[in-house]
């Protein structure tokens, strides 16, 4: 076996092509858009390249097949916010052998060793917490967009090498049609009457305004997150344009106190039950064929990708005032969707994983990132508990 790192378009096609051996027989598995793994690696389109770098590896047998792809990245805005310089590793597939995926894993610690790092997080992206992160333990059916899934084994493959679990990622599964619990609703109306909130969606906001008001939640509300990075409306509005040909006007909202937005839930309808059908193209057939499966009702699946609460309104209801003013719409409306999994939420955010469980939902994926020290004379610390 021999690694080979990825310079030429036809190593970077192997780097593409390879999970599809590796699933083949995998019912479950959903093979992400090639244009949206090429983004991650593509210094045009990925601004973290500005401040930091990239490399991919393959494994490569000596009959020339491949087994198996990993990548190493660090940001150096990011990478001294704990206390070890930590890089990170991500888009990890491997056969079930442990010597190969010792020498993935190998490859990825040496080179981040010498860049400077004294740790290095996997499996994690090269990019935003919202995509691909975290290795599945629980939950292996269908993911959604954008969201990680391997086999069971891998998990042996990571603690054997000598990863530690740094912290879970929680997914909750709330069926659309079940009644918001009676003592949720009395919190949301409370909320509602007694701080004078109010609740709108895409229907009543434009995008400029839905933008804005993110951006001004987004920076009150994860300011003291140890990965913060503040935002600004016209980064969150080229998401929006980029998003907005797949927006449900009726799983986007926003809290108000009078014209102060303090609250904001952003839902998306999960077009991987669509991309499954593309085998990762996305050219100009397939993106017909999305639109017309778009109209179409066959998205029964939603998602929800962030949600957030200013910290002077935190723990007064207004998290359940929004919550109460999306099912009733959703629910009045009888539409298509069936399902919802609310995209991952950290055990570190026990303020959260109370808020959600008290909804009714249950666990339906779990996820993990793990740590590795470059010196395991060091102290491992798992990733602390935020407080309440």
């Amino acid at each position: 076996m021999k690694l080979v790192e990825v310079l030429s378009a036809k190593d970077a096609r192997r780097f593409l092509e390879f999970p599809a051996q590796l699933y083949r027989n995998d019912p479950n598995w959903i093979r992400p858009l090639d244009r949206d793994i090429e983004a991650v690696f593509d210094p045009e389109r990925n601004k973290r390249f500005a401040y930091g770098a990239a490399r991919r590896w393959l494994l490569v047998h000596p009959d020339g097949s491949v087994l198996g792809r990993v990548a190493a990245f660090y940001d150096e805005r990011t990478a001294s916010l704990t206390e070890y310089r930590t890089g990170g590793i991500g888009f990890f597939e491997c056969v079930n052998d442990q010597q190969a995926a010792n020498l993935l894993f190998d490859a990825c610690r040496n080179w981040l060793m010498d860049q400077g790092l004294e740790a290095m997080d996997g499996p994690i992206n090269f990019g935003e917490r919202d995509a691909w992160w975290g290795l599945l333990l629980e939950g292996f059916h269908s993911p959604v967009y954008r969201m990680n899934y391997n086999p069971p084994y891998y998990q042996n493959l990571f603690e054997q090498y000598g990863f530690r679990e740094y912290y879970n990622q929680l997914v909750f599964h709330y069926p659309v049609s079940k009644p918001v619990p009676e003592d949720f609703y009395q919190r949301g109306q409370r909320a509602l009457q007694a701080l004078g909130i109010t609740v709108q969606n895409l229907e009543t906001l434009t995008l400029g305004r839905l933008a804005e008001s993110i951006a001004s939640v987004y920076n009150e509300a994860w300011a003291n997150m140890r990965h913060f990075k503040p935002i600004t409306t016209e980064q969150v509005m080229r998401q929006l344009q980029t998003l907005r040909p797949v927006l449900d006007k009726k799983l986007v909202y926003v809290a108000f106190a009078g014209n102060r937005p303090i609250g904001f839930l952003l839902m998306m309808p999960d077009i991987n039950q669509i991309i499954k059908k593309f085998n990762g193209k996305f050219g100009l057939w397939q993106k017909l064929l999305f639109l017309w499966y778009l109209r179409s009702g066959i998205i029964d699946r939603i998602f929800g990708m962030l949600f957030g609460i200013v910290p002077d309104y935190q723990g007064k209801g207004v998290e359940a005032a929004t919550i109460i003013e999306a099912a009733r719409v959703v629910q009045r409306q009888r539409t298509h969707y069936r399902d919802m999994e609310m995209n991952w939420i950290g055990d570190f955010n026990t303020r959260m994983v109370r808020m959600v469980s008290k909804l009714g939902t249950s666990v339906c994926r779990r996820y993990r990132t793990y740590r590795y020290l470059f010196d395991p004379a060091k102290p491992f610390r798992r990733y602390q508990m935020e407080e309440d």
